[in-house]
């Protein structure tokens, strides 16, 4: 008896993982888990148990190390620890310092400027994870004091993206809200002289804080009594004056190096309108809104990690309860940058078609493609901590969704580029087709006459006298073939199920329809844009997919999982 590939690869899975917890995999444990997997197998036992002796003598000979490494490339996920989202005991994650039970406060504050993706997922979700397990408060707040680039239609993204990963905030609120209490903290620190008033040009001051010198507005504090209030007051237009504060301008943390903490942005606020031109940059606002807000325990990515010296000598100029921070590393995938510098562009010369397109990293692409919530967490969790900067593995989330949706996908037969067989001598069937080969999902039936289509990939290994096995049919062999044409003859030669001739998917004149998979790519090779980055498969399906609803997830033999789109098109999710 011979086994599809994807079949095979789960028997060898279950033979790997039985050889590597054990001293040796043992034929009677496998066979007893490949029956579990599909009760339909103990019809062909005696048949496949030389195959599967054959595996397993040769997983047996290979070296611990070898076997584990084998295990790993094939299935991804081994070795990481399950969760059970329910099961609130079960926490994987490094414990707090200084957390008590009750009292634990995290936020997350995305600023609304683009959509949401695999980064904010992560930073989201851990977040959460810490307010759950310690019965504490989770708050979203949006970081919203940059009108040039804010907009309502990205804080509708961001509370789509924060429920669709079934993340429930204790509170949300904006930044913005508390701009008047933000403008007392300024001029606190004024006249703390832990900030002042520079009216220096854009280019002096880089400059100057590329050497390490202070400006003539830092040394002269009259320019900074005369105009403070004024700064308040709306008196200067852009790029006039800006508020700095009072750091280190020789030292070797350039973070330090007199940064500013306001600056007027004479543009509509899609929360305040026209009311606020004065804005506070994030290095202010962070610190003190998460005093103010009661968060215990900051997590900032490590692009941040210069400027937690500036987040907490902020905080104690203006005598304002420090919280704990932590840092972790941003999260994203190889050719899949998460920079809005690197996505937005593409957007606005439609390069690509929007935030939902499915090469994006965001969360509504992710959605759209069909991946879970369910995986995204999992797969969040699974990294932990790390402050390592190296990406992981698309392939590590692929394997989490896919042991979550193959157990609801049907899969069912699509063709590309078909090429047509002629049928002689083959008796006309009705065919009753199962929906999934181990689970019930149900069956479909599909007729055959005298004509139906393989895939061109598939014929172009084929010559006259070739044989095969059209699955869940019967044997053929070809008598005529028109590579040109994409057109082929072929006889019936018995239905006795062989290993030596190859098995070729179909779908039947009799039924199908015109349809299309839209499959992503990498987006970005060597940081330059991939114009090959999505390509269309066109093709036949059973018609039976017209009759699933939008969304459906699905696996397309030899091709992968789907979601689809609408009657004639399905987007790939993956392998």
């Amino acid at each position: 008896m011979e086994f599809d590939d994807d079949t095979f690869n789960k028997i060898k899975i279950i033979i790997l993982k039985n050889a590597v917890e054990y001293q040796d995999a043992r034929l009677d444990v496998v066979i007893s888990k490949i029956i579990a997997m599909d009760p339909d197998f103990i019809k062909e036992i005696k048949k496949i148990i030389p195959k599967i002796k054959e595996e397993i003598d040769n997983i047996n000979e290979l070296p611990k190390k070898n076997q584990i490494e084998l295990l790993k490339e094939m299935d991804p996920t081994y070795g990481h620890k399950k969760r059970d989202s329910k099961d609130k005991k079960e926490f994987n994650l490094p414990r707090l310092n200084n957390a008590i039970e009750g009292f634990v406060v995290t936020r997350f504050p995305p600023e609304p400027n683009g959509y949401p993706h695999i980064g904010h997922a992560k930073a989201a979700i851990i977040d959460e994870e810490y307010a759950r397990h310690y019965k504490g408060k989770f708050i979203l707040r949006f970081d919203d004091t940059n009108p040039l680039n804010e907009k309502i239609e990205y804080y509708d993204a961001i509370l789509e993206g924060i429920k669709w990963l079934e993340i429930n905030p204790d509170i949300i609120k904006n930044t913005s809200d508390d701009i008047n209490l933000l403008h007392k903290y300024g001029k606190e620190i004024i006249k703390s002289d832990g900030a002042y008033i520079c009216t220096c040009r854009q280019e002096t001051i880089h400059k100057l804080r590329a050497n390490g010198i202070q400006c003539k507005c830092r040394k002269d504090l009259s320019i900074t009594l005369e105009n403070m209030e004024k700064i308040f007051d709306g008196y200067f237009n852009t790029n006039d004056a800006i508020i700095r504060f009072k750091g280190d301008m020789s030292g070797k943390n350039t973070a330090m190096r007199d940064p500013t903490l306001f600056r007027i942005i004479e543009k509509e606020h899609p929360k305040l309108g026209n009311k606020i031109f004065l804005w506070p940059t994030y290095d202010f606002a962070a610190p003190i809104e998460d005093s103010l807000d009661g968060v215990t325990h900051a997590f900032r990515t490590k692009e941040y990690e210069l400027r937690n010296e500036l987040y907490r000598k902020i905080l104690k100029i203006l005598k304002l309860r420090v919280p704990e921070v932590i840092e972790f590393s941003r999260l994203e995938f190889e050719g899949l940058p998460v920079s809005k510098r690197k996505i937005k562009p593409l957007i606005e010369n439609s390069v690509i078609k929007g935030w939902d397109d499915p090469r994006l990293p965001t969360l509504i692409a992710f959605k759209k493609r069909g991946f879970t919530p369910e995986a995204i967490r999992q797969f969040v969790l699974s990294l932990g901590l790390t402050l390592s900067e190296t990406k992981p593995s698309m392939e590590i989330l692929e394997s989490f969704n896919r042991k979550i949706i193959e157990h609801e996908s049907k899969r069912l037969f699509f063709v590309n580029e078909p090429f047509k067989i002629t049928l002689k001598n083959c008796p006309p069937l009705d065919v009753k087709i199962k929906n999934h080969p181990s689970l019930n999902m149900g069956t479909r039936n599909v007729s055959v006459k005298d004509i139906l289509y393989i895939s061109s990939v598939d014929a172009r290994k084929l010559n006259i006298g070739s044989e095969l096995r059209l699955i869940e049919l019967y044997n053929i062999v070809i008598k005529k073939i028109n590579f040109e044409e994409k057109e082929a003859l072929a006889e019936y030669s018995g239905k006795i199920l062989r290993s030596d001739i190859p098995k070729i998917q179909w779908v039947s004149n009799e039924g199908f329809v015109e349809y299309k998979i839209i499959k992503p790519n990498v987006l970005f090779i060597n940081e330059k844009f991939n114009p090959d980055s999505l390509k269309i498969l066109h093709g036949f399906a059973e018609s039976f997919v017209s009759t699933l609803s939008k969304d459906t997830r699905i696996q397309f033999i030899r091709e992968g999982f789907c979601r689809i789109e609408d009657s004639n098109t399905s987007i790939f999710t993956h392998k």
